[in-house]
């Protein structure tokens, strides 16, 4: 293939693998970042006044307040104006409207994998962000209306969030040399902490000054630049890009085994019965799921803990939520970086680097969520947990979440779909664990249960995935290709071994 110039000039100046992590890395940054905003603008969006009252009279005769577990707000906070919303919305409602995401999100998941590899990852990934944009524009519209219109905008949010990773997982196993495929996955899928940071960064800054419509009005404004960036500037494969060098692409197809051709796809059939009673792939299902539920408990929930039980005002609560996301995409990187070069070294294995990534991302915040559940109401022990918690489940993106392209990346997008799609399960339990456990109860000793539970997950992932897992490329990866040739395509009797050298 003949490549443009300017596709000479470009490719040799910025990597068009590199351009296309960056641009996903900023795309999974935007659906996070508007997945979360809710989480941080709802406080604003609410009565808090009327909610306690109308909890208040509910519970009247059950009053009694288990006072030395709850902490109690600093004298420097007396003069800080509580913000109040037009909602009056119960914490199961809450629960509701923060859940419902993940309805959508469940059901997109494996019909946007098979979309992805069969047809285009790249469109599949333009349409996640450009739904995601328009639900959060039409957010502040459809909450004046009903809390239902808002759980539909939701849903959409969720239907488009859904096909993110399995369609950055098809376009990742077609761009990712295996020697960069930790560091390039790492780049990409960190992208959501650091949306997450910048989200609700903003959504606390634009709730406090401009009010809560701003914070869906500037976030989904901003983010309709990215979608003419990633139409411009990625292709599926590298074969159908103009904007690279002819000895990046060579690179990239040979580090591959040359299975980057656009048709290698189309061919294949999930082996559905051997990926299901796969070890390796239920060790990443197991580790997922029990991931997933620590992941949402922080990222859905901490600002609720943050609020509710340390009594953080809306500006604080924005600063310590986020900032440990920007400590988990800085370690993620560096974590990754470091397992990848001693992997080029030979010093470990692709199966002991997904395991030790894997093992930061459940042990840390296992532990500091131990820790969590007896500091009481010091309020520095418990931000630096958090942040140290948030932090350590950056290995997962180096670990079990890049380990479906080791394993089979001939279906790396169906794998991730499946996994993802039993890891939705948690988003969709945890808001309304938290609101059913909490409703009347914004103490201590209620978000310890909360805790133990998720300490519990942490630990079936821990020994779930050091037993099972591995890097290795699994049997099943190729045998599809073989059973589905077409009869034109299948040498004939004397030429067979000829076509197989």
């Amino acid at each position: 293939m003949d490549v443009p110039a300017k596709g000479n000039v470009l490719g040799r100046v910025v990597p068009a693998r590199y351009i296309l992590a960056v641009l996903g890395s900023i795309g999974m940054a935007i659906v996070y970042g508007l997945k979360v905003n809710l989480s941080v603008a709802m406080v604003g969006m609410l009565n808090h006044t009327a909610i306690k009252l109308a909890v208040h009279g509910e519970k009247i005769e059950n009053a009694t307040v288990d006072t030395e577990l709850e902490c109690q707000p600093t004298a420097s906070k007396g003069n800080v104006t509580e913000l109040e919303g037009p909602f009056d919305w119960t914490s199961e409602v809450q629960g509701i409207v923060l859940s419902c995401y993940f309805w959508g999100y469940f059901v997109s998941q494996i019909p946007g994998a098979r979309v992805a590899e069969l047809f285009s990852a790249k469109w599949v990934m333009f349409f996640s962000v450009s739904i995601n944009v328009v639900c959060t524009l039409l957010t502040p519209v459809m909450a004046e209306a009903h809390y239902i219109a808002v759980v539909i905008m939701r849903v959409g949010e969720g239907i488009g969030g859904g096909v993110t990773f399995p369609s950055m997982h098809v376009l990742l196993s077609k761009w990712a040399p295996p020697a960069e495929r930790s560091v390039m996955a790492a780049l990409v899928y960190a992208g959501t902490s650091l949306g997450t940071v910048i989200s609700m960064l903003m959504a606390g800054v634009l709730t406090a000054h401009l009010g809560w419509e701003s914070v869906f009005y500037v976030m989904g404004g901003l983010s309709c630049l990215w979608c003419v960036l990633w139409v411009l500037l990625v292709q599926d494969s590298p074969q159908q890009q103009p904007l690279i060098s002819a000895e990046e692409r060579e690179m990239i197809v040979t580090s591959l085994g040359g299975k980057t051709n656009d048709h290698s796809h189309k061919k294949r059939s999930v082996p559905w019965r051997a990926v299901l009673t796969s070890p390796a792939f239920l060790a990443i299902l197991v580790s997922h799921a029990c991931s997933n539920w620590g992941w949402y408990m922080l990222l859905i929930e901490l600002p609720f803990y943050m609020k509710q039980v340390l009594k953080f005002n809306m500006t604080e609560n924005a600063v310590t939520t986020s900032m440990p996301f920007l400590s988990l995409w800085i370690f993620s990187i560096a974590l990754s970086k470091t397992l990848d070069w001693m992997r080029g070294k030979k010093y470990i294995t692709t199966t002991t680097a997904r395991k030790i990534g894997t093992l930061f991302a459940s042990a840390v915040p296992g532990a500091c969520l131990l820790a969590l559940c007896y500091v009481g109401c010091a309020r520095g022990a418990a931000v630096a947990l958090t942040a140290l918690g948030v932090t350590g489940i950056g290995g997962m993106f180096c670990g079990f979440l890049s380990n479906h392209i080791d394993i089979a990346p001939n279906f790396a997008g169906t794998l991730m779909a499946i996994t993802n799609t039993v890891a939705t399960i948690p988003g969709i339990v945890v808001p309304i664990f938290v609101g059913v456990l909490t409703h009347g109860n914004q103490t201590i000793s209620a978000w310890r249960v909360i805790f133990f539970v998720t300490i519990g997950l942490y630990i079936i992932e821990i020994l779930a995935y050091t037993i099972f897992g591995s890097g290795e490329e699994q049997p099943w990866n190729n045998l599809p290709e073989e059973e589905t040739v077409s009869a034109e395509e299948k040498p004939l009797n004397n030429d067979t071994e000829k076509t197989r050298v």
